[in-house]
């Protein structure tokens, strides 16, 4: 039986298991250079246990895909943290499960980001690769570059695969960017 997973708002204390939510509201901050600039400090933390690596910082070019999405597959990097932060202040989603050997479709989460919003998954965070809602999304990627495998994926038998519908949230614009659909 296929069951369709809810959108929910991005909101830190939500995602708190899977990871941190990157943004300034709400973020400790202060006054630096002078007063000119104003830092969001130590928003979310970086894991990395290099054997034979470091932590990068990287940009991803992302293209919307088909909605309604159905979820055959989600993704972990059991070696370090993984970041994505977006630019351009586009909405995008985000679909986690908790860290662990085996994945609980029942457990399975999905989030809306608004674009002010990036995250951070936890080591061994299961996720789904980007997914973007608008066309040529840009995303600042901080992750471990390593020699050393760090990808598992966990592809779904039919039975547990789960549906995502997302086709109200296409191609439209934060206000801030000129609103409409892009």
């Amino acid at each position: 039986m296929t069951r369709t997973l809810e959108l929910q708002p991005l909101r830190r204390d939500s995602f708190s298991p899977f990871g941190d939510v990157i943004e300034m509201a709400g973020s400790r901050n202060f006054a630096i250079n002078q007063g000119a600039t104003q830092r969001f400090h130590d928003i979310a933390r970086i894991f990395a246990e290099p054997t034979d690596g470091h932590a990068a910082i990287s940009l991803a070019r992302s293209q919307p895909l088909p909605s309604p999405l159905r979820i055959e597959m989600l993704e972990r990097h059991p070696l370090a943290s993984q970041a994505f932060i977006p630019q351009g202040d586009q909405p995008f989603i985000v679909v986690v499960a908790p860290r662990g050997e085996r994945i609980d479709s029942g457990e399975i989460r999905a989030f809306v980001a608004d674009g002010r919003q990036g995250v951070n998954y936890h080591p061994g965070v299961w996720h789904h690769p980007l997914l973007a809602l608008a066309p040529d999304q840009d995303f600042i990627v901080v992750d471990l570059i390593s020699p050393e495998p760090n990808c598992d994926e966990h592809h779904f038998d039919s039975a547990d695969r789960l549906l995502l519908d997302y086709s109200g949230l296409l191609h439209k614009r934060h206000p801030a960017v000129g609103g409409g659909a892009g």
